[in-house]
């Protein structure tokens, strides 16, 4: 039996680590299990496509992305693997899946894969039989649940039909259906616990977690913290019961790991990459909090490089009932990408897309009509008014706060290295 103080040190620690598989049922729940919520994708084993760009009425998911449509997918890998099969594809597109932990465990796309038809077959933790004839690939779950937020380029309105084409070529099977042979026995439904907001900040927190951590076997590279959170009871066997002392330090211990979270959340020291791999990450299980605090399901950057713009040249926060403002790059230092690049307005605090009179809530590289200056470079005019020189470069901003994030698919190692910098936003 641990002391107090150790489990409090540990309920920080273990609040920290299980924070991603709570933020990822929470998703998961809402999409694969309650059948009466909106959200509800069809159950586990099937995609559900979104193929209309996010307007400013679309409140779902904060800093939503009008350039990849999402494509969702849940898998229980328990008793069999499953087979994902793709096209040829003469876009861009990526197909990430990841652990309950949301740690990705392998890509399918342009970047990763290819723009080539391909068949890959998503496995669980134990399934250890030959590679099936015809599979290219196989990714290996740490985890019995998997998870897929899909992202295929959409061109504009007018390429929606095309995009839904593309989305419903798509093909997830369970792997007896592929290989045409019997299924395999089942196994009982677990008792899903319904998703509460509160759950995050209460000892109920570690309920969900004893729950989770059966779907997750113990890795040997985490061993130390299973054992740690198995000392105050959370062992995965779904009967966590803490005593009224053991709660109060937990209660306590919680504080601490919400504590610095936000605390990472804020420092600029906190550089490492956020969306990654468990082998990126390792046992640095406070930044992968922070990646899914800050952006939930955000890519890696060898797929997708993210910046933005959270204050002006001046240091002051953007404001568009304040100011104007002006984002140069310079002839040959435009974002360099293999695939295409955008930047995209969102109000504070919400950080949601803005209503506009041109509709135009992102600008980039695939824009429609957009004006380079005479040396190649670009200038954007970012503004809440219809700027003087007319609308073909012009990012509306709000009146009021906002924050601009720009995403860059396929960087190039100058990106990814620093040596390219995404330019100043300077008040007109």
């Amino acid at each position: 039996m641990v002391d107090r103080a150790e489990a409090r040190r540990i309920a920080a620690e273990g609040w920290i680590y299980g924070f991603p598989m709570l933020m990822n049922y929470r998703t998961m729940y809402k999409q694969a299990i309650d059948v009466d919520d909106p959200r509800y994708v069809g159950g586990f084993g099937r995609f559900r496509h979104y193929a209309e760009p996010f307007t400013p009425h679309d409140i779902d998911v904060t800093l939503p992305n009008s350039d990849t449509p999402f494509s969702w997918a849940w898998l229980a890998v328990r008793t069999e693997p499953y087979v994902l099969t793709v096209p040829a594809i003469d876009r861009y597109y990526v197909l990430p899946f990841h652990d309950l932990d949301t740690s990705y465990i392998g890509f399918v796309g342009s970047r990763a894969t290819g723009t080539g038809p391909g068949t890959y077959l998503i496995a669980g933790p134990d399934w250890d039989r030959s590679t099936p004839k015809g599979v290219d690939q196989v990714f290996h779950a740490d985890s019995y649940l998997v998870g897929v937020l899909g992202r295929t380029y959409l061109a504009g309105p007018g390429d929606v039909k095309a995009l839904r084409a593309v989305q419903r070529s798509y093909d997830l099977r369970p792997l007896h259906t592929y290989l045409g042979t019997v299924p395999p026995p089942a196994v009982s439904h677990p008792h899903w616990p319904a998703w509460r907001e509160d759950v995050l900040d209460s000892v109920e927190f570690f309920t969900y977690l004893d729950f989770l951590l059966h779907f997750f076997p113990v890795l040997p590279s985490e061993k130390g913290i299973r054992d740690r959170l198995a000392s105050i009871g959370v062992d995965g066997g779904g009967s966590f019961s803490p005593s009224p002392e053991l709660r109060e330090a937990l209660e306590q211990g919680i504080v601490d790991g919400r504590d610095a979270l936000e605390q990472a959340d804020s420092s600029p020291d906190h550089s490492a990459s956020w969306f990654g791999t468990r082998a990126q990450h390792g046992d640095d299980y406070l930044t992968r909090a922070v990646g899914v605090d800050k952006g939930l399901y955000g890519l890696p950057p060898e797929e997708a490089f993210y910046a933005g713009w959270l204050k002006d040249s001046e240091g002051d926060r953007p404001d568009g009932s304040r100011k104007a403002y002006v984002i140069h790059f310079p002839a040959g230092r435009l974002p360099p990408v293999r695939f295409f690049w955008s930047a995209t307005m969102y109000h504070l605090p919400e950080r949601l897309l803005v209503e506009n009179p041109i509709d135009r809530y992102s600008i980039g590289d695939h824009t429609p009509g957009l004006v380079y200056d005479d040396d190649g470079g670009l200038t954007l005019y970012v503004q809440r008014d219809r700027p003087a020189e007319g609308p073909s470069n012009w990012l509306p901003a709000p009146d009021g706060p906002f924050v601009i994030v720009i995403r860059m698919y396929g960087p190039a190692p100058e990106a990814l290295s620093g040596e390219w910098r995404i330019p100043r936003l300077t008040p007109r």
